[in-house]
């Protein structure tokens, strides 16, 4: 993760419909809210740009000093349909009214109401069910579970092998980091589980074969039988770039867990709810997952998750066995509900769809004009990356921090480049930006690469 320096920069102001930059960044008058966040929190909570925000609407977000930013995060690709919106914080201030802020899992109105449009969501509602829990890290870890338990009460200890992918992300509890494909991030526990395998991932980018018989060849050098596999998980796209599956690749995926019964697990903690131009981004395949595992924009607010999956599979642990402190909580459950119901009353995975033609024509084009520092530039939907390399094609982190910095400047928020080697600028902005707003901050962006490129 990229640090930043706290070192107040003089830049132009600006004042746009949108924008509005008036201080110098960071904020001086912030730098000791900082001091004292820091005495606080671990390390490991700092590495995104360094503004205090104060409020969001739409797809902008405010600091208390007078500068407003066009937003390209989404928080984390959560707020799909735009930072406090109107009839959510409505719905929440009504369930605040009705006094019921916290349920276990007894059950409560909103909690029936949620589970049943997320299973109409579903690839086959009728054999569907949904598991409510509180983060994305829960719903994938949840999955492992559910995938290696069901091929342990069908088949036995000997389908004991889970696969996925390299430069996967799916969390950072140990089971979803042992499912990911970063190696330093699961370091700390030292001797692993040898039923966990990683296979590459055919992204075009670090991996340039893309045939399915890379995947087959890979599990026979780890000497896995595929009747040996519990369960495949792959993100439906990979957040580092994105980087989505070759749709040849992914349906020879799918029949090869069908040929030998393994569970199909397709990750959309980050890509669901609309975010690709479809309700889920495994839909660009046309495939069928077997669990799906959800998140992230899922409320546009607050914190909840799901897995949505096959009842036989789902139906799996007796009653009591399976269940999360806060997987009902009443206004979580509130505002996902209520988020869905925006999403389609304001057309928003349609409008994700219609704009994504302009962001991918537009950051196509500016990574051609500078093909030697930016080397590979993809978007679908609302989401979208360039990666900046070195000469030798190798990640080149600074200058993605210093076209990220430059964008902050000008008054569009990113958070830190990410990928493996921190080389990608990542936007994401709410899916409820206009055309006016995405054409204005990706000029910014050809700016910014400008300053720091020409």
């Amino acid at each position: 993760m990229a640090e930043y320096s706290f070192t107040p920069v003089e830049v132009p102001h600006i004042e746009t419909k949108y924008r509005s930059i008036k201080t110098a960044i960071p904020v001086p008058e912030s730098l000791p809210l900082f001091e004292r966040l820091h005495k606080n929190e671990p390390r490991s909570m700092s590495g995104q740009p360094p503004i205090i925000w104060h409020s969001a609407e739409g797809f902008t977000v405010k600091d208390a000093y007078g500068n407003r930013w066009i937003d390209w995060s989404s928080g984390v690709l959560i707020t799909n349909a735009g930072h406090g919106h109107p009839r959510i914080k409505a719905a929440l201030k009504q369930m605040i009214d009705q006094s019921l802020l916290a349920t276990y899992v007894f059950v409560h109105e909103k909690r029936i109401d949620l589970t049943e449009e997320l299973r109409m969501l579903s690839p086959d509602p009728e054999n569907y069910r949904v598991f409510l829990l509180s983060t994305g890290a829960e719903a994938t870890e949840n999955c492992i579970k559910l995938a290696k338990t069901y091929a342990l009460k069908k088949y036995g200890p000997k389908r004991k092998y889970f696969v996925s992918f390299t430069s996967a992300f799916h969390g950072r509890t140990m089971g979803s980091q042992l499912a990911g494909g970063w190696n330093n991030q699961k370091e700390w526990i030292v001797d692993g589980d040898r039923t966990f395998i990683q296979v590459p991932f055919p992204d075009g980018f670090r991996t340039r074969d893309l045939s399915f018989n890379l995947f087959l060849e890979t599990l026979k050098n780890n000497n896995v039988e595929p009747d040996e596999i519990a369960g495949v998980m792959s993100e439906s796209y990979q957040g580092g770039g994105p980087d989505f599956l070759p749709v040849e690749y992914a349906q020879q995926l799918e029949a090869f867990c069908r040929k030998y019964d393994i569970v199909l697990i397709m990750d959309e903690v980050q890509s669901g709810f609309g975010r690709t131009g479809k309700w889920f981004a495994f839909q660009h395949y046309n495939i069928t997952p077997d669990l799906i595992p959800c998140g992230k924009g899922i409320s546009s607010s607050l914190p909840l998750s799901a897995v949505i999956g096959r009842k036989d599979i789902m139906d799996i642990y007796p009653p009591g066995s399976m269940t999360s402190t806060h997987s009902g909580s009443p206004l979580c459950v509130t505002a996902a509900l209520e988020n869905i119901r925006i999403l389609k009353d304001e057309k928003l995975t349609e409008n994700a769809a219609k704009l994504g033609e302009i962001l991918y024509a537009e950051v196509t084009r500016i990574q051609k004009k500078y093909p030697d520092h930016l080397t590979w530039a993809y978007a679908k939907g609302l989401v979208g990356g360039i990666r900046c390399t070195t000469k030798d094609k190798q990640p080149d982190p600074e200058t993605a921090k210093k076209i990220n910095l430059a964008c902050l400047y000008r008054g569009v928020l990113m958070f830190a480049p990410v990928g493996t080697g921190g080389e990608c600028i990542k936007i994401a902005p709410p899916l409820c930006i206009n055309e006016e707003a995405l054409r204005e901050s990706l000029a910014v962006l050809e700016e910014a690469c400008d300053a720091v490129l020409g």
